[in-house]
């Protein structure tokens, strides 16, 4: 009898033991399905030819890391030119794209301005029905913006979805705040940059962050618009020397005496450049992503 119960009672404990164990085994191998491949990514781009060949290109570990794919590809060329012209583009349309936001969800937000009920219908309506691509391109097109750096940033300044969650966020402001403001004297401008935005910055990171990545990763404006090749940002560099499979080293330069690194190593030396400033960035605004992803979400 006192052997039953003892095993009655130890049977939860080891039905949470076991639990945890499996849910531990199954965590670990989702990491490792995710960190595998951008562990095999850098350590090719620091191997050598031989080692990837007999590795049949997936390389985990580098026997002899070499920085040749690196100096190669940071020396100049078209890789550097792009990462340069990704890095300005992501930079500019990132302010443009936060500021003009700011300014319509902080209009959308206040009950009482002129015509914000239709111009929110007009946003709504952008978030549900999206134009084409043969509209965009002749709007772009019509604009003079065929071939410009504008053309990457004008057309997708304002994104609905992010200034729909500024616009909860701004509601979700204590309204006596901003009356004791306006009782001081600030007129709208003044309480949208002196109490507003300070009070905001959690959710303005996250929307910074939003456009910053949609700024980084896009390609396909840049493929519709750009027609010069030395203007092309970083990322359709990626798709067309790692997805096209087209050769990078006539596009790299290497010095007299030097032999050129191998090509897998170029590659994948390209494609850890272009991840390299997105996590950089976001680190700083980790710590308001949580608060700001759920603005507008909890009342009371």
């Amino acid at each position: 009898m006192t052997t039953l119960s003892r095993t009655r009672q130890s049977s939860p404990l080891a039905r949470r033991v076991w639990n945890g164990s499996w849910k531990s085994v199954v965590l670990v191998l989702s990491c490792l399905l995710v960190i595998i491949p951008f562990v095999s990514v850098v350590a090719t781009s620091f191997a050598d030819q031989r080692q990837i060949t007999e590795s049949g290109g997936f390389v985990l570990w580098p026997t002899h890391p070499s920085f040749a794919a690196y100096e190669a590809v940071l020396s100049g060329g078209v890789v550097l030119q792009s990462l340069a012209v990704s890095i300005g583009i992501t930079v500019v349309g990132t302010a443009i794209s936060v500021a003009s936001t700011i300014g319509l969800a902080y209009g959308l937000s206040r009950p009482n301005a002129l015509g914000h009920r239709p111009l929110l219908m007009i946003v709504l309506f952008t978030l549900l029905f999206a134009p084409g691509i043969i509209p965009s391109y002749l709007m772009v097109q019509y604009l003079g913006l065929l071939n410009t750096y504008w053309a990457l940033i004008i057309p997708v300044a304002i994104n609905a979805f992010n200034v729909i969650i500024m616009r909860s966020f701004f509601m979700d402001i204590p309204q006596e705040l901003l009356d004791a403001a306006r009782i001081d004297g600030a007129n709208d401008l003044q309480i949208l940059l002196r109490i507003v935005i300070p009070v905001s910055k959690a959710v303005i990171a996250v929307v910074a962050l939003f456009y910053a990545v949609a700024y980084w990763n896009s390609f396909f404006t840049a493929l519709l618009y750009i027609n010069d090749t030395s203007m092309w940002p970083v990322q359709l560099v990626v798709r067309t020397f790692v997805v096209d499979s087209t050769s990078v080293s006539a596009e790299v330069p290497v010095q007299p005496g030097q032999t050129t690194p191998p090509q897998q190593s170029l590659k994948m030396a390209i494609l850890v450049l272009s991840v390299i400033p997105i996590l950089c960035f976001y680190p700083f605004l980790q710590k308001h992503f949580s608060e700001g992803a759920l603005s507008g979400s909890i009342k009371g």
